[in-house]
């Protein structure tokens, strides 16, 4: 389905029924299909909402708009669109960053944020000749799959699933490939975090080599010290793909928490 919010065409995947909806945004190279086997897991019992973000997927790509403020105004606009009363953000990487800057704005209806492999608030800590590398990550279908079996996965996850995440990949506009790179990853959000009042999980992958746990401990979980940290052995940074399930388990045991 697509929806015009914020003056964007954006589309969006929704499953399943509940009076809580669940809000997934994706990470840089991906889409709302990243979120599917999640979301199908809990479709039962909650109304799942998947966003591609701007330039993402099957969204349009303005001409302009790819920091983080842009994507989550994107995503508040779609929020209201939907009328949606009590939900909660699931963010993955870039989707978790965009999620604790719409957290820190305190939104009616917002009962929660799950970070998954996310972004921290601060600049992603890379080198210039890293980002570089970013840059051409995605450059071709040779590129994305080697950047998803060596760099973004840590176990095996289907072949149907990957290739849709080449897709994906391939597909993404490069303003919004540039606009992680020289916009949203170097933005310096940190300070918000304090102003972030509703309770927070974090999930990651022992094996992640984009947001390691370090970073996850120093940049993330520094922030919300009573949030429960999750951390799921043997996995990389696509835990929507590599551990669909125990991030659904992780996802329904906390929203029962909020009810």
């Amino acid at each position: 389905m697509k929806i015009i919010a914020n003056g964007v065409e954006l589309n969006i995947t929704e499953y399943g029924q509940g009076e809580t909806a669940l809000v997934f945004l994706h990470f840089w190279g991906g889409s709302s299909l990243t979120w599917q086997g999640v979301m199908a897991r809990l479709s039962e019992d909650f109304r799942c909402v998947a966003i591609d973000a701007r330039g993402a997927g099957a969204s349009a790509a303005p001409a302009s708009g790819y920091n983080t403020g842009d994507h989550a105004d994107d995503v508040q606009a779609v929020i209201q669109a939907l009328g949606l009363q009590r939900y909660i953000l699931v963010g993955h990487s870039m989707g978790g960053k965009v999620a604790q800057l719409i957290a820190s704005r305190r939104p009616q209806g917002l009962s929660g944020v799950v970070l998954v492999a996310s972004s921290p608030l601060a600049p992603m800590s890379i080198s210039d000749e890293q980002r570089e590398m970013m840059r051409t990550a995605y450059a071709s279908e040779d590129a994305a799959r080697w950047t998803v079996e060596n760099i973004l996965t840590a176990s095996p996850i289907a072949t149907e699933a990957k290739q849709q995440l080449i897709q994906d990949a391939l597909r993404m506009d490069p303003l919004a490939v540039n606009g992680w790179l020289d916009s949203s990853s170097k933005e310096d959000l940190h300070a918000v975090a304090s102003a972030i009042r509703v309770p927070v999980v974090v999930v990651t992958g022992e094996r992640d080599q984009v947001d390691p746990l370090t970073v996850v401990k120093r940049q993330i979980t520094v922030h919300f010290p009573g949030a429960a940290l999750h951390i799921l052995p043997g996995k990389g940074h696509l835990l929507p793909l590599e551990a669909a399930s125990a991030v659904a388990d992780i996802v329904h045991n906390f929203a029962a928490t909020l009810r």
